[in-house]
């Protein structure tokens, strides 16, 4: 089994998300909801005073301070921001630094790595603690060997019309909802907050391009006889101007033998790059399946949809009944609704 990085439920951090929280702090949001992890405050300068539940209801309640130095004590600060590009900002340095004369160890998923900050390093040496960039790949990764395929359990992949779409959320409420049936279900992580949250696995957008693919058949076969289904979170999208290769590299080296199409309901453009169009919903659907088939075939046979834009439900359901049309499949919004339409799609597809 994979070996864990973080300590457990019993583990006190600080979430650091200035001027992003809720909307644009996906990593501070996935560990709130779902890691095990004791959240004692959030910081972002813009919304101090308030408390996470006024912004987010489906999150647990925790109160939201302006700087580490208003936080409480704590074990660990975690940087809950990761923005494109993967920087970081200059900004959030007096709070890392807090926390590292506090005695904290900091977490961070940034292309930036706090361990080679020479800043950080020697405070982090003088204070003993650990600076953790969970997107600082293994050096033992190597390619593909096609064998993803082999291992026993079924492998379903959620994938995206663009980034930002739910693919980790997905992930992780299919693997709850498989488990509440009883099928010993597992999540592979791919991004810096499944692992934050799963405490394992490959950053895969980290990952030298000749290595993706084996980054990901690797957690695969290191896994993949202990479940009866793994669900694999997806990153990106395929018709994305920046971040395709990484999608193709794991939809390659997971050999899924199903996948979960994810979409931000009335998107229209790529995040962020606006220029570029979201092609429609049955394009995608081509785009993947064909993609797929040289390696290993897989079908998508569910999508889930993001209604959180919506407001009332029967809206909500009407966008998630047009969006089984556009894709010819079940779909539901998995999270405002439930995930049995989805993952009766998979079983079935097994």
């Amino acid at each position: 089994m994979p070996t864990e990085h973080r300590r457990g439920g019993d583990e006190r951090v600080v979430v650091l998300a200035h001027e992003k929280f809720p909307e644009r702090a996906k990593t501070a949001t996935g560990v709130l909801k779902y890691a095990d992890y004791d959240v004692v405050a959030v910081l972002d300068r813009d919304r101090a005073g308030t408390v996470t539940t006024d912004h987010r209801a489906d999150l647990p309640e925790v109160p939201i301070v302006s700087s580490m130095a208003d936080a409480p004590e704590a074990d660990t600060l975690l940087v809950g921001i990761a923005p494109i590009g993967g920087g970081f900002d200059d900004s959030w340095r007096p709070d890392v630094r807090t926390a590292i004369e506090r005695g904290c160890d900091v977490v961070a998923g940034l292309h930036y790595f706090l361990s080679e900050d020479e800043e950080f390093a020697a405070l982090a040496e003088d204070h003993g603690v650990s600076l953790r960039d969970v997107r600082k790949p293994k050096e033992d990764l190597t390619v593909a060997g096609g064998r993803s395929a082999d291992i026993d359990a079924d492998v379903v992949l959620t994938v995206g019309t663009d980034c930002s779409v739910g693919k980790m959320t997905v992930s992780l409420e299919l693997v709850e909802a498989a488990r509440e049936r009883g099928i010993d279900a597992g999540f592979v992580p791919t991004g810096q907050t499944g692992i934050m949250i799963a405490g394992w696995g490959n950053p895969i957008d980290r990952v030298v391009s000749d290595f993706t693919a084996g980054a990901v058949e690797e957690m695969l076969l290191e896994v993949g006889d202990d479940y009866d289904v793994l669900f694999v979170e997806g990153q990106g999208s395929i018709v994305h101007p920046a971040y395709s290769a990484v999608t193709c590299g794991i939809l390659h080296g997971a050999m899924p033998d199903s996948m979960v199409l994810c979409h931000n309901a009335g998107q229209e453009a790529i995040h962020g790059y606006e220029s570029f169009s979201l092609p429609p919903i049955s394009e995608y659907v081509d785009l993947y399946e064909q993609l797929a088939a040289p390696v290993h075939e897989a079908e998508i046979v569910a999508g889930a949809l993001n209604t959180s834009g919506i407001d009332g439900d029967g809206d909500a359901r009407a966008a998630v009944d047009d969006y089984a049309d556009d894709l010819g499949a079940p779909a539901t919004d998995i999270v405002r609704f439930d995930a049995d339409a989805v993952l009766d799609a998979v079983l079935g597809a097994e």
